[in-house]
């Protein structure tokens, strides 16, 4: 069984799905670089294009409970008004999980890499087992590829800086929990350069009424709920 966290070329047969966004100025930092929240929005969104395009219509929800990202060799953060291209397989399943692979490029050049463990769940927000219909659309593309779909238990540093972190309203999507891209919003609270490598782990909800806690040393972030890390990131400059 494979690593989750390989960035998988994708198979040379097989669906593959790509998509076109401008960098704009809500979607960057001061100096103009792209944020990784905005990254991460980038990601969901053509997730989600690509699974209504395959006309699945099944009521489960994908919800992610991991996303890397890396730059390249040689590449570059997209900067505000640049016109980016998003190229998206599917990279590996398991039972009930399955490894969403996005590229990013600027103009023909790759420029960033990102790797997401994707977990569908029904109407109660229980997780459920692929389904045929996904093997039907993804399965040449998988290339019998299975990935694990543990994630590592967080230990908090003791030592960790901590600084409370108001919920919004905004923050929340249709399940109920705050969305993926607005915990990555608290992620650059801290993370306030350009990255070579980031890895966000969801270990536990973050939902509404909840007290967080933003923890951090340098390299690493959590997401504290009740003295328990809901979100681990680890990141590199």
């Amino acid at each position: 069984m494979s690593s989750a966290l390989e960035f998988v070329p994708p198979h040379s047969q097989g669906r593959q799905f790509e998509e076109d966004f401008r960098v704009r100025l809500s979607d960057t930092y001061a100096n103009g670089t792209l944020r990784l929240d905005a990254a991460a929005r980038f990601l969901q969104d053509i997730a989600t294009d690509d699974w209504d395009n395959t006309g699945i219509g099944d009521e489960d929800t994908w919800v992610v409970r991991r996303t890397a990202m890396r730059v390249v060799p040689g590449g570059q953060w997209p900067r505000y008004k640049n016109q980016i291209t998003l190229k998206t397989w599917c990279g590996g399943y398991g039972a009930a999980w399955a490894e969403r692979r996005t590229n990013i490029y600027f103009e023909g050049q790759l420029q960033v890499e990102a790797s997401s463990l994707w977990v569908p769940i029904d109407r109660r927000g229980v997780p459920v087992r692929l389904k045929e219909s996904f093997f039907s659309v993804f399965g040449e593309a998988l290339n019998g590829r299975k990935i694990s779909g543990k994630v590592e238990r967080p230990v908090l540093d003791p030592q960790s800086v901590r600084e409370s972190w108001s919920l919004r309203h905004a923050d929340l999507d249709i399940v109920g929990h705050v969305n993926n891209a607005a915990i990555w919003q608290a992620i650059t609270e801290v993370v306030k350069c350009e990255v070579s490598e980031v890895t966000v782990v969801h270990h536990g909800p973050v939902e509404a009424g909840h007290v967080v806690e933003l923890a951090h040393t340098p390299g690493h972030v959590w997401l504290v709920v009740d003295g328990e890390p809901r979100v681990s990131c680890v990141y590199s400059s």
